[in-house]
């Protein structure tokens, strides 16, 4: 059994979710990969092979990915979800941007924010604004599954790096672009990490 994780970064650093999200997919059990789609994201990946439990880092480097578009991230991940029992992200906007459209596409169901593992097919998830814990089976064959990242203490750091592969990217899909972005700096955390 192995596991695919979504990197979520700058193509210079990971974001914090994302060593949350490893410690995720160990409660899993199975080999741990992780994906580094982006442009000139050589930190990052090295980054994320010195997260602790990771097996192997793919990176998919590429000017079509410095932006995480839905519909780039996607192709690429439905490419290579049929190697993996489980494909997880963080449940971020980056998460929550392109998971929908991956489950879609697999033609399963996307078990959506959660906070436990019971075993590798039951998840415990919030809902009703958090009051409520409920648990979830899934049958499917993929498990598209985004993680709350305060559920999760994050991993710590691997003795030793983890290989680093270069994979081959999927095509541009030519469906969107991305103009620019500005950002707004508050001292408060984000609502997803908070």
């Amino acid at each position: 059994m192995a596991i695919l994780v979504i990197a979520e970064h700058d193509n210079k650093q990971l974001k914090t979710g994302v060593a949350n999200t490893v410690a995720a997919a160990a409660k899993l059990g199975g080999d741990i990969h992780v994906l580094v789609a982006g442009s000139q994201c050589a930190e990052a990946a090295a980054a994320a092979a010195n997260i602790a439990g990771v097996a192997k880092v793919l990176v998919a480097d590429v000017p079509h990915y410095a932006a995480p578009l839905a519909e780039n991230m996607a192709a690429l991940v439905v490419s290579m979800a049929k190697n993996y029992t489980h494909v997880l992200a963080s449940a971020t906007g980056f998460g929550k941007n392109f998971m929908p459209r991956v489950a879609a596409l697999l033609d399963v169901a996307q078990v959506s924010d959660i906070s436990g593992i019971e075993s590798p097919d039951t998840f415990v998830r919030p809902i009703y604004a958090g009051n409520v814990l409920q648990t979830v089976q899934s049958k499917d064959a993929i498990k598209i599954i985004t993680v709350r990242i305060t559920g999760f203490d994050p991993a710590g750091t691997a003795a030793a790096p983890a290989p680093i592969e270069n994979i081959a990217p999927v095509a541009d899909t030519g469906l969107t672009e991305f103009k620019g972005h500005e950002l707004t700096k508050s001292s408060r955390p984000e609502l997803t990490a908070a």
